[in-house]
């Protein structure tokens, strides 16, 4: 028994090694097709369909789950300022929240949601029908024709997307603070004013650009190394969500402590907080 439980382990540590080192090769390739252009395959034509479906068909329920998100926010955290006398200031307390946490991670698990596992599907369809292979018979690289578009299109829509989510977000927070509850306009504004800088801007922009990065690579990679059948697409297209799910909680974590350390090293640790 102790054998054999052996044996499961070093069997699962030797597949997640080597599925490790497939996904690595398999960003370094790409990476290599996306800095020479695609060769043939590089022109914007591909690239503009993988816009307007990534980017333009997403923005819709980005928009509209920001807003909310942003309203429930308003909500939930009114009567806890309104004990202290400084309900006006939760306008800085949603923006910073909405700009540098709420907005880049809601809108890259929607976009992981809704664009990563049709992309894995849809990739994982042509392995399965045999597409890919036709393109290499033909001497086109499926890397170059099929990933590339499709993660330079994540890299530049989800941060795109994220402006759209952080803009909803704080216009949500407004409505209920301002509207609901009767705070004063202008300063709910000038709190937000005042307690959001350029960093702040960059750094929820920064997270949306790596989480594009993550959902386009990990979809296209599932995609293309998907089981056999109806039933390996399937699979692949909801391990293309868990997985990006999983890696964008994991990373934000990392990229939040990294921004923080690289303004404290810039700036120090002082500047504006919530309460003055």
């Amino acid at each position: 028994m102790i054998a054999s439980r052996v044996v499961q382990i070093g069997k699962r540590v030797s597949d997640g090694l080597v599925g490790t080192g497939g996904f690595t090769m398999f960003c370094l390739y790409a990476t290599g097709w996306a800095i020479r252009g695609g060769g043939a395959f590089g022109r914007f034509r591909l690239l503009l369909p993988q816009l307007y479906s990534i980017g333009t068909k997403s923005m819709p329920v980005v928009m509209l789950v920001g807003a909310f998100v942003g309203m429930v926010f308003g909500v939930e955290a009114f009567d806890q300022f309104k004990a202290i006398g400084q309900e006006a200031r939760l306008g800085g307390i949603i923006a910073i929240s909405v700009l540098k946490q709420i907005g880049p991670v809601l809108a890259a698990v929607m976009i992981a949601g809704r664009v990563g596992g049709a992309i894995s599907a849809e990739l994982g369809t042509m392995r399965v029908t045999e597409q890919i292979d036709a393109l290499r018979v033909m001497g086109s690289d499926p890397i170059a024709y099929l990933v590339v578009p499709r993660v330079l299109a994540c890299l530049i829509m989800v941060p795109v997307l994220t402006v759209f989510s952080d803009l909803l977000g704080i216009l949500g927070g407004w409505f209920v603070i301002v509207r609901g509850y009767g705070v004063d306009s202008g300063e709910y504004w000038a709190f937000s004013a005042s307690f959001v800088g350029p960093w702040d801007i960059f750094t929820g922009l920064g997270k949306g650009l790596f989480f594009g990065l993550i959902i386009g690579l990990i979809s296209c990679y599932k995609g293309f190394n998907c089981g056999a059948g109806a039933s390996g697409v399937g699979r692949a297209a909801t391990d293309a969500f868990v997985t990006s799910f999983i890696a964008i909680i994991i990373s934000n974590f990392f990229l939040a402590t990294l921004f923080k350390n690289l303004y404290q090293m810039i700036w120090g640790t002082g500047g504006i907080t919530a309460f003055g």
